[in-house]
């Protein structure tokens, strides 16, 4: 006499379109998926660290002259001769004649 109420029936179904790689590709496919999970969250944690950050480190600038009016005046003075000097290339004529003309 067979008991059949606890028996498993087998069925063989032909598989759909599913990836069905080998033991180890399988294990290469989850750490892959694995690397890209934890890479994301990484990600996001490190954006909300910097996020809550504060964007000026001085706290006091009226204690700390951060730019030197000095310094500021060269950089000005060193740009103008530059803007001068490429006004003068500029306008000046072309020393070398163009034979094909």
């Amino acid at each position: 006499m067979e008991i059949k109420f606890l028996k498993k029936k087998k069925k063989f179904i032909k598989g759909g379109l599913s990836i069905k790689p080998d033991l180890y590709w399988r294990y290469i496919l989850y750490m892959t998926f694995t690397l890209i999970f934890i890479s994301c969250a990484f990600g996001l944690y490190l954006f909300i660290k910097i996020n809550r950050e504060l964007t000026s480190p001085i706290t006091n600038i009226n204690e700390q002259e951060i730019i030197k009016k000095e310094r500021l005046d060269e950089v000005l003075k060193y740009f103008k001769k530059r803007e001068n000097k490429s006004i003068e290339i500029l306008n000046s004529p072309s020393p070398i004649i163009d034979p094909s003309m």
